[in-house]
């Protein structure tokens, strides 16, 4: 695994620059699956889903919840986010079952990057930066904390339906560890982390 996209491993300190930075290496990914073919585009495909699997997990349990409670209009900017990770999901997931060889891939990849990308530029516009406004340092910090370490158990696949804190608790633990153990198999066999390969 490539360690520039492993989430647990950032070392941001700042909830906000910790999940653009995220957005970054996500948009990095993007580009690294559409311009490869093969092997190298099933390994950078696993990497970003992953990448998406964790990152949405994180801000599901510690971002969304305090922005809820902590943002003038926190529920519609949330409920908003929450719809589009929803879809993103579903079609990430839909992704995740294909071959990275199969012709409807590279399209199904071009809508999921418009609606990923749609999604970050929403979360940083109408979600980080009032977040950032309406927190303290320290409040960010400790956020910071609480998203390395949801990452770190999140689930590596794509779970459609479960985007509220409640769901991910309750059912992410043992999902991430089936995601992690079919890894771990599927590497051990040679075979791609995400996909048919």
């Amino acid at each position: 695994m490539d360690r520039r996209t492993t989430p647990e491993l950032m070392h941001e300190n700042d909830v906000i620059d910790l999940l653009i930075h995220q957005h970054v290496l996500i948009r990095e990914l993007f580009d690294e699956v559409g311009r490869t073919r093969g092997r190298d585009r099933q390994e950078a495909f696993s990497r970003l889903v992953r990448l998406l699997a964790v990152h949405e997990t994180a801000e599901e349990e510690i971002v969304h919840p305090y922005a809820r409670r902590k943002l003038v209009g926190g529920d519609t900017i949330v409920d908003n986010r929450l719809q589009e990770e929803e879809e993103a999901k579903e079609m990430l997931s839909r992704l995740d079952d294909m071959d990275v060889t199969q012709p409807d891939f590279a399209e199904g990849l071009e809508r999921l990057r418009a609606a990923v990308f749609a999604h970050a530029a929403a979360e940083e516009r109408y979600e980080f930066s009032e977040l950032r406004a309406a927190t303290t340092e320290a409040e960010r910090r400790a956020m910071a904390v609480g998203v390395k370490a949801a990452e770190a158990i999140a689930p590596t696949h794509p779970h459609p339906g479960t985007e509220t804190p409640a769901k991910n608790i309750m059912l992410g633990t043992p999902i991430a560890i089936m995601d992690r153990a079919r890894d771990l198999i599927r590497k051990a066999m040679g075979k791609p982390e995400s996909g048919q390969g």
